[in-house]
């Protein structure tokens, strides 16, 4: 029948009593089976991993761009690599680090969250953290919320205008 139609016999389940055969166009089916994989490839969505990298020493501004930096990078669904490096006499301040990225771990809690606690690699401190899915019930982010504000000089220094 399979010659016949100028078509193939196609065996389905070998195991079966008795064997199933199909009769198709085994051609056009792999090219089918090729595209659908094409399109499924297509729609499916790859985490990247980004990278933000720190200094134990580093100031408001410069932590509020990377801040947000870390934030957009979140939001689109990626992994972000956080790595802070002490140099020289850093290294006999690593508290200094751990608060840090702490501080950035309560900055964007609200985005993303710590899959492990920072942890130190000789002289690298590094964590990991991945966006939290936020399921509201019209399935829209919130609005974007603002960095916060830097850190307030001290007494010292904000009173000495002449």
């Amino acid at each position: 029948m399979a010659l016949s139609k100028n078509l193939d016999l196609v065996e389905i389940s070998p195991n079966a009593n008795p064997p199933v055969c199909r009769i198709m166009n085994f051609g056009k089916f792999r090219y089918e089976e090729s595209r659908r994989e094409k399109m499924a490839r297509k729609h499916q969505v790859q985490v990247m991993l980004k990278e933000m990298k720190f200094h134990a020493n580093v100031e408001d501004h410069d932590y509020c761009t990377k801040m947000q930096h870390i934030r957009a990078f979140l939001e689109k669904g990626n992994r972000v690599k956080i790595s802070l490096l002490f140099r020289g006499r850093e290294n006999e301040h690593r508290e200094l680090g751990y608060n840090l990225f702490t501080r950035l771990i309560k900055d964007c809690a609200d985005i993303g969250a710590p899959e492990s606690g920072p942890r130190l690699f000789g002289h690298n401190l590094i964590m990991l953290m991945h966006p939290q899915h936020i399921a509201k019930a019209g399935g829209a982010p919130s609005a974007q919320a603002k960095p916060p504000a830097p850190a307030s000089q001290p007494a010292s220094a904000a009173g000495t205008t002449p």
